[in-house]
């Protein structure tokens, strides 16, 4: 027994009592710093996304123009006082790529999310490296099936309308609008291309012929030649903008001149016409889809908020659909930072974006909910006349199963005074 006095030990008691206390303190100021990428004053994300490659043209532009929105709100006082940095990492369309730059990025770099990672081929070989690391990977910059995975793939959620509910919506137009045509279909040899047909076979079933690209290969003059000698009459496309532009100018070679059918992801008329450069007029008639405004709507509100930000902190670089939605995805991420409040974590971004209600430029609904973890669910379809590109028609959605394409009628908000949600 001690030969210490009461009052003796109360006093080391009280001493200790502190010392914990103070320890406690200090271990909850460590959990705070330890959110990888957040610190009082600055929030640190990053992307992978084609600067250079087969897919960067267009596609160059989309993360340079989120990084514009970001600028907009940052210096607007960020988002509960932080600022948002975002590292932008070239990896010229290539999975090997990738893998390397988003390694870099999460065990380097410690950034707190990835954003709109962009590709199929691409951003599949990441899933499972950012799921096992518990990093948020929010509105991956593709239509692919695969980001709808909650349970296998929790911190993952899609931002496109993926590529199955695309394809039932342009062959609902093409079964309606074109009924009795021929109708063919070409689409890159991955997820995109696939989902993309499974859509169009739901709608139309058996095509006149079907065709894969990949975009290693810049000749698709077997692929198009196989359409002409089956009598195409209409061609759906799902290709990136470079496959769009080359298989309509070797059409043109071929004197083959079939009504083009194209997913979002390749229906942006300015980057295909910039591709096409003096053969522009061969996209005349192209239908598109799009969950989006269209970059020359200038009396839509969201695209006049899009080109003042574009303007002022991007000047000289393209303000086409591409800087629409980069600016679109940046919106977004800026509402689920809000909505996952001042005490930022990770796991209360996920839960942020899990409990939805999201709203903002796009036509169709965002379905995020704890089961679903898809972007878009539908979008309008648009129409290249007299060298532009201009919507036509209701709002469609619909699911990726058997569920009816019907009009979306609910109407988009307008944009806050201010440009930045909250």
């Amino acid at each position: 027994m001690s030969g210490m006095s009461h009052p003796a030990r109360r006093t080391v008691a009280i001493v200790t009592s502190l010392l914990l206390a103070g320890t406690a303190v200090a271990a909850c100021g460590d959990d705070k710093a330890a959110v990888p990428g957040v610190t009082d004053t600055e929030i640190v994300i990053g992307t992978h996304t084609p600067l250079t490659g087969p897919a960067a043209a267009g596609y160059s532009e989309i993360a340079p123009a989120a990084k514009a929105y970001f600028d907009y709100v940052n210096a607007n006082g960020g988002v509960h006082g932080r600022k948002i940095t975002y590292k932008i990492m070239d990896d010229g369309y290539n999975p090997a790529n990738t893998t390397q730059v988003v390694r870099q990025l999460v065990l380097q770099d410690k950034v707190f999310a990835i954003l709109n990672g962009l590709g199929t081929p691409t951003h599949t070989g990441v899933l499972d490296f950012l799921n096992t690391n518990k990093v948020p990977d929010l509105f991956v910059a593709s239509g692919s099936l695969s980001w709808n995975q909650p349970t296998k793939y929790p911190q993952t959620f899609g931002f496109n309308t993926d590529y199955t509910v695309e394809g039932k919506i342009l062959a609902t137009h093409v079964k309606t609008t074109f009924a009795g045509k021929k109708v063919c279909f070409l689409g890159q040899d991955d997820d995109f291309g696939r989902d993309s047909l499974a859509g169009v076979k739901k709608v139309l079933g058996t095509l006149a012929a079907e065709q894969k690209y990949t975009v290693t290969n810049a000749n698709v003059g077997p692929q198009i030649g196989a359409f002409k000698a089956a009598g195409c009459e209409v061609v759906i496309l799902a290709t990136v903008p470079g496959f769009t532009a080359l298989s309509i100018g070797t059409a043109a070679r071929l004197a083959f001149r079939p009504q083009w059918v194209v997913s979002n992801v390749g229906s942006d008329y300015p980057t295909v016409a910039a591709l096409l450069k003096e053969a522009a007029p061969l996209a005349e008639g192209m239908i598109g889809i799009s969950p989006l405004p269209a970059a020359t709507d200038a009396a839509d509100p969201w695209t006049a908020l899009f080109k003042k930000v574009h303007d002022q902190y991007s000047p000289g670089t393209p303000f086409n659909g591409n800087a629409i939605y980069g600016m679109s995805v940046a919106y977004l991420f800026v509402q689920a930072l809000q909505a996952a409040g001042k005490d930022l974590t990770r796991e209360g971004l996920i839960a942020a974006v899990e409990k939805g209600g999201f709203t903002g430029p796009g036509y169709a609904p965002l379905r995020y909910s704890r089961t679903n973890h898809s972007g878009y669910g539908g979008g309008r379809l648009t129409r290249v006349a007299s060298a532009a590109q201009a919507f036509f028609g209701p709002v469609y959605e619909t699911d990726p199963a058997d569920g009816p394409v019907a009009e979306y009628t609910q109407q988009r908000p307008a944009p806050p005074t201010s440009g930045i949600p909250g």
